[in-house]
């Protein structure tokens, strides 16, 4: 139940938002809006305050909205009102109004940005695990129980981080304009101060799945202690349960989960697994136990898994921002999540990143009971995520979506003349169909992740 009311009050306020936005231009440009509507379908709620004003309504299905204005290109008009007309504005107008409904998406997502900084967030200590062998960490000098204090991207400015999650917006940013991130680190306790350069310039945001943090090799720290085992998996079988603490494999000490989980990946021969001696502690006392870690293949290589989650919770921090610090930050945090997401859709174009990123409302659904659930901070960063993604994916030049008809608007402005209904037509049809492409490969990608097919 959570979810599917935290789902529906982000599509409603999301939707209204954007609608709103086009609503409020098109009244200041002096445009006459005959219905403002959230959902499509049937109508199940009205409101008119009168015969010639604005129709409110909720519809049915509440995937969406629109605002219809007075237009002669859909009926006729009387002589009266053709001033209001939309199509009658001057160009500049229209623009504005077309172009209002993504950018109050983004407006919305700096207040929303900035609010969870107010009411401030738990996150990971920017404290790190062991990173990955040859990974960008690895080769940058960074080892367990290292604590990352400052950021730096040209080397001068440095930046004062609260958490792990600042450290990874910073470094996301570097590597989707190919910079490399200077790092001001100490041990866990605050001594030992050193400098360092991590590179990430082979990096990209749109790589940034499962493999390409791998890559980067930026993990919290946390303990190597058991989570849930699996039932009938191969850890389960090992005999491994919740709560045992790894203290050695093959009697290499195990400093943290993050090498636990590089000697798990690491534990196969081919295309086989290879069986280990682990000296774990349950209940205070130490137990050697024999593990065959599951071979399973993964990204085309084949990796070892027990098939249980590995490691602790990380150290946690409370992060908060005043009231102009958190407008700066919302708004910083909305320019690079809006430019790292540009370079996604980018890369998905010429095939540089897995078309796997689209996401479509069964995950959306999904983060929004997460995100909910782990507190109002963090639904209003998600909220914040969903707004950017929605204002920028109206942006795309597809016809139907805004970006489209910004694309006409501009046609018309360099020639003069507008496009024709004939090329109009033409391109709403194969805006239609690209549309609907996405969007069953999103919901094909959201059945994927949430069944585990993969």
């Amino acid at each position: 139940m959570t979810t599917l009311l935290a789902f529906l009050l982000t599509l409603g306020v999301l939707v209204v938002v954007h609608e709103y936005g086009h609503y409020r231009v098109a009244r200041a440009c002096g445009v006459k809006v005959l219905r403002f509507s959230v959902g499509f379908g049937k109508v199940i709620w009205r409101r008119q305050s009168g015969p010639d004003a604005t129709e409110f309504t909720l519809c049915a299905l509440p995937l969406g909205g629109y605002v219809r204005m007075l237009d002669e290109r859909e009926g006729p008009v009387d002589a009266a009102l053709r001033s209001q007309a939309f199509n009658n504005r001057p160009l500049r107008q229209r623009v504005a109004v077309v172009a209002a409904g993504p950018l109050a998406n983004l407006l919305l997502a700096v207040l929303l940005f900035a609010a969870a900084m107010w009411v401030g967030t738990t996150e990971p200590k920017a404290l790190l695990g062991t990173p990955p062998i040859e990974s960008v960490a690895a080769r940058a000098g960074l080892r367990a129980g290292d604590w990352v204090r400052a950021t730096s991207v040209d080397g001068q400015q440095w930046r004062d981080l609260a958490s792990y999650t600042e450290l990874m917006a910073t470094v996301l940013e570097a590597s989707s304009s190919g910079e490399t991130v200077h790092l001001d680190v100490s041990d866990a306790g605050g001594h030992g101060r050193r400098s360092l350069v991590l590179d990430t310039s082979r990096l990209s945001a749109g790589t940034m799945d499962g493999a390409g943090l791998r890559k980067l090799g930026l993990t919290p720290m946390s303990d190597a202690i058991l989570g849930k085992v699996n039932e009938g998996g191969a850890g389960a079988q090992a005999g491994l349960i919740e709560g045992d603490r790894v203290l050695k494999v093959d009697g290499v000490a195990v400093t943290d989960a993050a090498a636990l989980r590089e000697l798990i990946r690491r534990s196969v021969q081919g295309e086989t697994s290879v069986k280990s001696l682990w000296l774990i502690e349950r209940g205070g006392q130490g137990l050697e136990l024999e593990v065959s870690p599951r071979a399973v293949s993964d990204a085309g290589q084949t990796i070892g898994r027990i098939e249980a989650m590995v490691g602790a919770a990380p150290q946690m921090v409370k992060v908060s921002h005043g009231f102009l610090e958190g407008l700066s930050l919302g708004a910083q945090r909305t320019w690079n999540v809006s430019w790292m997401t540009l370079k996604v859709f980018g890369r998905m174009l010429i095939g540089e990143a897995s078309l796997k990123n689209l996401s479509g409302p069964l995950t959306i659904a999904d983060y929004a009971g997460q995100s909910a659930r782990s507190g109002l901070a963090q639904y209003l960063g998600f909220l914040a995520l969903v707004s950017v993604s929605l204002g920028i994916l109206n942006l795309l030049p597809l016809p139907m979506l805004d970006g489209g008809h910004l694309m006409y608007y501009l046609f018309e402005g360099l020639s003069g003349r507008p496009v024709s209904e004939w090329w109009q037509t033409q391109l709403q049809r194969a805006g239609a169909l690209i549309l609907m492409l996405m969007m069953a490969l999103a919901l094909s990608n959201d059945v994927v992740r949430l069944t585990g097919l993969h």
